[in-house]
This record gives C-alpha cells, structure tokens and sequence, in this order.
C-alpha cells in the first residue's frame, strides 16, 4: 500500500480571512476591468494622466510587492527590487497584458501566503519619505490594510480609463 503526501489544511479565520476576502475582491475588479483588451488598448491613455489599464495592472502589482517585501524585511527589503518609475503606468515594448495579469498573480499568491503566516502585529520602520511621518513604524497589518486600499483605489482609476476606451464599467 502506497501513501501519498498531502499538504495539510490550513483554515484561515477572522481577520485573515477578512483580508484575504477583501484583496480577492479588489483584485477581482481590477482583473474584471482589463476583460478582453488586447495589448494596444491596455496600453492606451484614455484621460489626461498616464495611467493606462495595463501600467495599472502593472503597478498594483509592483506596489504590493514592495509592501510585501517590506513586511518580511522592512524598508530596506521593500525597495530590493528595482522599480522604472517613469514607466510604471504603462506598458514598456515586449510587455503584455497576460504576462502583466501572470506577474500580478504570482505576486498576489505570495500576498496570500503571508496573509495566512505572518504576525499582523510585528512592525518596521517606514522608510525615509516626505509622505510618511518621521520614525513612524507600520504594523504588517497596517499594510496590509494600505495594499488593500491601493488596489481598491486603482481599481476605480482602471474603471474610469476602460469606460473612456469602449463604454465598458466594472460595476453598474
């Protein structure tokens, strides 16, 4: 008789799971948004900014990247990974929409891991910035909380721009 290895079950309850419901759900609108686009219409500016459907897709998932690494090592982690800033809102040549929605899904899976582990009370240092307060620490729940809102508020930034595109809304 042969057995077979089987990950064990991890229920997440609570605050954990409140967190994990809230990104998939803001995650889930920001996804709905870019249905169907092809690569020129994601990297189409439809307002007066530069923000274009696939440069969000792109720096929603950067950003929560960024929070991540900041949990698991603080600032110092937080900015290991290199960012374009300039070109952060669209999409550079070679970039596509799928391999943009791939990267935010890799991305999102390791978020989720970390929600379903980390210590939501552990703090660190925020780095040095002039939008933050000096020597304020953030909780990893607190970041939590800040990725949430930014993929909350970039969602209704992606249903404004794909609504000048074709007319399409996420919700209504």
């Amino acid at each position: 008789m042969s057995s077979t290895y089987t990950e064990p079950v991890t229920t997440v309850t609570g605050e954990r799971a409140d967190f994990l419901q809230m990104l998939a759900k803001h995650r889930g609108f920001l996804k709905f948004t870019v249905q169907n686009l092809t690569d020129e219409q994601a990297n189409q500016r439809t307002t007066v900014s530069e923000l274009t459907l696939g440069g969000l897709i792109k720096h929603v998932a950067s950003t929560e990247l960024g929070w991540t690494n900041f949990i698991i090592g603080g600032a110092e982690k937080m900015f290991s990974e290199p960012v374009d800033w300039e070109a952060q809102f669209s999409m550079k040549d070679g970039e596509t929409l799928a391999g943009l929605l791939e990267r935010y899904e890799e991305v999102a899976r390791r978020t989720d891991e970390l929600v379903a582990t980390v210590d939501l009370d552990e703090s660190h240092p925020l780095p040095e910035a002039p939008w933050f307060e000096q020597g304020a620490s953030w909780s990893n729940r607190r970041v939590l909380m800040h990725i949430i809102a930014e993929t909350s508020q970039h969602s209704g930034h992606a249903d404004i721009i794909r609504e000048s595109l074709d007319g399409a809304k996420t919700m209504g």
